[in-house]
């Protein structure tokens, strides 16, 4: 298979990753639109250099948070510009559950570091991956992951 249709294949199959972290990043349509873009050119761009050490999921992950934090830190210079125009956020998916939308909620409002870790390990990685993936310590990771969890009780105890 051509490398080009195998990378095709492949975002196809995780492309609801990719739409996980985008959600988690950002309200406005436009800039989702924009992030997605990105994600893929960057992990298109960064094809040539997978060499299969992890998984394609771990390696879009990785790829798809720093193109994200990448991306807000770029947009908070645009948004000085956008101020001066009313934008509503764009609801959450109606197909979420009540409570499934309460807890996407409160993961919206930790930073943008938290809410990697957070939805990974949602996603049912480890600690070691978590780690690798965002490039920090095993222990840091850990001990974030437990303030998160700890955060996101509060949080939701208040609603």
């Amino acid at each position: 298979m051509l490398p080009q249709n195998e990378f095709l294949k492949n975002i196809n199959e995780h492309r609801g990753i990719i739409y996980k972290i985008i959600n988690l990043y950002v309200d406005d349509e436009e800039d989702r639109k924009d992030l997605y873009q990105e994600i893929l050119f960057q992990a298109y761009k960064s094809y040539g250099n997978f060499k299969g050490f992890s998984s394609f999921s771990t390696w879009l992950y990785r790829i798809s948070l720093n193109v994200s934090m990448t991306y807000l830190s770029k947009r908070d210079r645009r948004e000085k510009i956008r101020e001066s125009f009313p934008v509503d956020p764009v609801a959450p998916s109606k197909e979420l559950s009540e409570r499934a939308d309460k807890l996407y909620r409160a993961i919206k409002t930790l930073n943008e570091l938290d809410r990697g870790i957070v939805m990974l390990h949602l996603e049912g990685y480890g600690n070691p991956e978590i780690a690798e993936i965002l490039g920090i310590s095993k222990v840091n990771t850990g001990v974030k992951l437990h303030r998160i969890k700890q955060q996101l009780i509060q949080i939701l105890n208040q609603k």
